[in-house]
């Protein structure tokens, strides 16, 4: 009897997606994740790290740029303890807000709608 592949919809690289910029390659940048994020989903919503430009899970309670989502990220990775580089949503892309990942730190739908909204500012909008 074969094998049966069983999937996680909401779990493949770039799931979230409806639709991108013209190009599609326009929509996407090479991010650093920085040590210390964790195992991270594709879909996860990141925040900038001001000092340092690498990316981190969107924070609302954090003071170092993580409290402002920028990105989305589009495959899943491991940055438990080293920085890794990892392609991500940064602009112009229509998203499915509902199978997007948030780390621990977002427990509300008001930080949710914070974080769309900071997202939006890029182009990049929930539906």
């Amino acid at each position: 009897m074969p094998a049966t592949l069983t999937e996680d919809r909401f779990s493949g690289a770039a799931h979230y997606i409806v639709s991108e910029a013209n190009g599609m390659y326009r929509s996407r940048e090479q991010v650093v994740i920085a040590s210390g994020s964790g195992v991270l989903k594709p879909g996860t919503v990141l925040g900038k790290i001001t000092a340092s430009g690498k990316y981190s899970v969107y924070n609302p309670a954090g003071a170092n740029g993580t409290e402002t989502a920028a990105a989305i990220l589009w495959e899943g990775c491991d940055a438990t303890s080293e920085d890794v580089r990892r392609t991500a949503t940064v602009r112009d892309t229509e998203v499915h807000a509902d199978v997007l990942a948030w780390g621990a730190g977002v427990t509300t739908d008001q930080h949710k709608t914070d974080a769309l909204t900071d997202l939006a500012s890029s182009g990049i909008i929930g539906r």
